[in-house]
């Protein structure tokens, strides 16, 4: 196992990146953190460098001039088109699965027939490259038919219509307007699943895999879970929903079957697994897979996190996962995405935020950056989510108020942030 005082690159510029950057500042292995490109949040963290998460080859050349004895790679683009495998190939130490392992997130094609394959338990579906074929199929469907660009869209690929006209004009829109780009070359048609979502993030070291605590996140844009998808509105850990008894069929019927396929196709998974789920009538389904850790998911994860991360990321590099005993802390944790207004349609950048000093003064309060920078000196709006307000406490009742009374301390000059009012409802019913 590598020796302490190292030094840490972290590919990425969002929540997830920072939350990342402040788990690992508090290992004593860790001796410096570099951040590629990172965030206004990042600054007394670790150090920047300006170099895009999707340059693949300027990250390994940032690797090797910065000496970096490991790089984690946060986003699912570079993860799916190969960063992990061209730093391997430089002989640098790097965290996250292969280009052909990240087809569990990069294709939704590949995902479906992978579970298909090893009886994993998802939703009926059918897979189109012909938009005509593809109507087609909606009109003469008698369910309600959920439309997914098969490619990476950035967590806002998924429609869910409420009707078969809305699931018509989802397909014109992502196989002939393209409004995902090319992750819209192909479609999966699934029948739409009714139930509790959760979501379950796996460390994995090719042949063994570890739940972190399972969270439940809140993709509708709007109060009640209405409105468009977004990457995440919200999240709270621990979720509920996932009772022990639930968890250990998780682990049982999806996460080690995962782990087990990969490593029988020659593509061990070597990463973070998230597993979006759902408990409808017939039972546990798949909704997706992740090939990273989630935003907002991680936020509310790693505060619960005992067990050193970076103790836990060696383990799963060098293939010694089951030797690692994970501990939790008790409590809870949610997080509220402050959005720029219009999230996630077009929006303003450039608003002035005030008042995040004030709620990170609050006892039990972190406020992760996400689309942020500074001008003149002043932090501002630089993406749709902006900052998420995330908070800890002894049960997620404490937590949902210690976290909304951080997100009434900031404000964004010149018009509203967006937000939800209601993360964590669902744990409160």
């Amino acid at each position: 196992m590598p020796t302490d005082g190292r030094t840490i690159q972290i590919v990425g510029s969002g929540g997830r990146e920072h939350a990342l950057a402040l788990a690992l500042s508090k290992s004593p292995h860790v001796a410096r953190l570099i951040a590629a490109p990172g965030n206004a949040g990042f600054t007394n963290l670790a150090t920047l460098c300006d170099v895009a998460s999707d340059d693949l080859s300027g990250q390994v050349a940032l690797a090797q001039q910065e000496k970096a004895d490991l790089v984690i790679v946060g986003p699912e683009d570079p993860l799916a088109a190969g960063l992990v495998d061209m730093l391997t190939d430089a002989d640098i130490r790097a965290f996250g699965p292969s280009a052909r392992a990240a087809q569990l997130e990069g294709s939704k094609v590949f995902s479906k027939n992978f579970m298909r394959d090893q009886g994993i338990p998802t939703s009926e579906y059918e897979v189109f490259t012909n938009p005509g074929k593809a109507i087609d199929y909606i009109q003469a469907s008698q369910h309600l038919v959920v439309v997914k660009a098969s490619g990476l869209a950035a967590g806002k690929g998924v429609i869910v219509p409420n009707d078969n006209d809305e699931a018509i004009t989802a397909v014109e829109q992502i196989m002939r307007e393209r409004v995902f780009g090319d992750a819209g070359k192909e479609v999966v048609l699934e029948e739409f699943m009714d139930g509790e979502e959760a979501s379950v993030l796996g460390l994995c070291d090719g042949t063994d895999v570890v739940p972190l605590t399972p969270s439940q996140d809140h993709k509708p844009a709007f109060d009640n879970d209405q409105g468009p998808n977004t990457g995440g509105m919200g999240a709270y850990a621990p979720a509920p929903v996932v009772t022990p008894d639930r968890l250990e069929e998780i682990m049982e019927r999806v996460m080690r079957p995962v782990v087990t396929g990969m490593a029988e196709r020659g593509t061990p998974y070597i990463g973070v697994l998230y597993a979006g789920l759902m408990f409808t009538d017939a039972g546990l389904k798949v909704v997706e897979f992740n090939c990273r850790f989630g935003d907002p998911e991680i936020q509310v994860t790693l505060p619960l996190l005992k067990t050193d991360l970076v103790e836990l990321i060696d383990a799963c590099i060098d293939g010694i996962l089951g030797q690692i005993n994970l501990e939790f802390h008790d409590g809870a944790s949610v997080i509220v995405v402050m959005a720029s207004p219009g999230y996630p349609g077009s929006y303003p950048k450039g608003l002035p935020i005030h008042g995040v000093p004030d709620a990170e003064a609050i006892e039990g309060v972190t406020v992760f950056h996400a689309g942020t920078t500074t001008s003149n000196g002043q932090l501002v709006t630089a993406g749709g989510r902006v900052l998420g307000v995330t908070s800890k406490a002894e049960d997620i009742p404490s937590a949902i108020d210690l976290a909304y009374e951080g997100v009434n301390k900031i404000w964004f000059e010149r018009q509203q942030a967006h937000f939800r009012h209601d993360i964590g409802h669902r744990a409160l019913a």
